[in-house]
Order: structure tokens, then sequence, then C-alpha cells
């Protein structure tokens, strides 16, 4: 890399911004950009923010313009003897190495800290990975065994259906005898009432008839009808007028 493909970069520790335009050179060989140079410089003492040295003499800061013009490039250092002439270039070279110098200082400093993040982030990733790793291990087991064990209730399950339909198939096929020795024992029960009621409803009947017409009923039933019309002291009709019992008897045997 040539030193004419270099780019100056403002000195400020913030800024870092390419030097385009004009731009702050100080006698302690630092450089700034055209805005921080004016706000740090307009203060009275002058110190370089880079390097923090005084800078109070009057040629100690130069605002300088970076693409000067044809005509400026053909006066500024006419009339100069030739050595004196080397040597403001010498010295504006030395300047430019030194700028370039400091930038590739700090490009390899910026380096060596972003390897050292780099380095840093890969060995907490690398333990992240193996903590992950572990985790996943962990899981791995887990799965494994948690496998074994649902197997082991799949197999337990299917037993217990292979039981369940058995009991199924034993209680229908119970279910069939019950209902038909049911049935058979509703159909046995009805011829049964079949042969007993006619005779058990005939007996009921003629008991019946019989107590409602006995002497002892239709006496006691007329005793009670005929009393109950009966004022005191007045004797029965039927006293008065029904033979007694001899007579009757007598009567009979006459004829």
């Amino acid at each position: 890399m040539s030193l004419c493909e270099d780019s100056l970069f403002c000195n400020f520790p913030k800024c870092r911004a390419k030097l385009i335009g004009f731009a702050w050179v100080t006698s302690c060989s630092h450089a700034f950009c055209d805005q921080h140079g004016a706000g740090e410089f307009s203060r009275s003492p002058a110190i370089c923010p880079a390097c923090s040295s005084a800078l109070s003499g009057k040629l100690d800061i130069v605002r300088t313009e970076l693409s000067p013009s044809e005509e400026y490039k053909a006066m500024v250092l006419a009339g100069l003897r030739p050595e004196t002439i080397l040597d403001i270039t010498a010295r504006a070279l030395a300047f430019w190495n030194y700028q370039i110098h400091q930038e590739r200082l700090f490009q390899e400093y910026s380096l060596s800290r972003a390897e050292g993040q780099v380095k840093q982030m890969e060995k907490m990733l690398t333990q992240h990975s193996q903590s992950r790793e572990l985790e996943l291990n962990a899981l791995r087991g887990d799965i494994a065994s948690l496998k074994k064990v649902m197997e082991e209730y799949k197999r337990k399950y299917s037993e217990v259906s292979e039981r369940l339909m058995e009991r199924n198939r034993q209680y229908q096929k119970l279910q069939g005898l019950y209902d038909s020795m049911r049935l058979r024992s509703m159909v046995v029960g009805e011829r049964e009432g079949a042969h007993q009621c006619p005779t058990e409803t005939c007996q009921g009947v003629s008991r019946q008839a019989t107590s409602q017409f006995s002497p002892q009923f239709l006496g006691h039933e007329r005793d009670s009808l005929f009393s109950s019309h009966e004022p005191d002291g007045v004797k029965n009709f039927f006293q008065f007028n029904s033979p007694n019992k001899d007579a009757r008897c007598s009567f009979n045997l006459k004829k």
C-alpha cells in the first residue's frame, strides 16, 4: 500500500472521521477535523485532545486546506531556498508518516482487541455449547427413560384392555343366560297361575256368597234394620204376629 492511497483520520478519540476539506494540525503531530478542531481550540489555553499537550505558540495550531488550489501550490514555496523546501517537505512527510503509523497502531490495537473479544466469545460459546450438550445428553437420557416407561404403560394398557374385553364377553354371556332364565321363569309362573286361578276364584266366590246369605247374617241385618226404626217401649211387629216355635210344630203335626 502506497502512502498516496492512505488517508488521514481525525485524532479526536470519539470521532475517527476521515479528514476532508479543512483540517486542524498541531505541532505535536496530530490532526483534527474542522468541527472538533474549531470546538477544542477555541478555548484558551488550547490543549491537544489526543495527547493533552499545551499549545500556546502562535504556530502550534494551523488550519490547513487538504486539497489546495494550483495557485496555492505554485506560490506557497516559491522563492525559498532548496534546502528550506527540502526541510519543509521532510517535516511534512514526517508528519504524514507519523499519522499513518499512528493509524496503523490504532488499527492493530483495535484488531487485537477485537481478536481478544472474539476469543472470549469463542470461549463462552464453547462453554455454552458444552453446557448445552450436557443438557441435551441429559434430555436424551430422560427421553429414553420416558420411552421405556411409555412402552411399559402401553404393554400394561394392552393387557388391561384384553382383560376388559374378556370381562365384557363374560358379562354379555352371563347377561344372556340371566335374560333366558328370567324369561323361562316368567313363562313357568304364568302357566302355574293359569292352572290355579279358576279353582281359587270359585272357592272365594262361594265363600263370599255363603257368608252373605247365612241365617246369622240375615238375622243380624234384620234386627239391626227394624230395631233402628223402633221407638222406645214399642214391641216389634214380628214379636206379636210370629207364632212361636211350638205352635208351628204342632200345626205341622196336625196336618
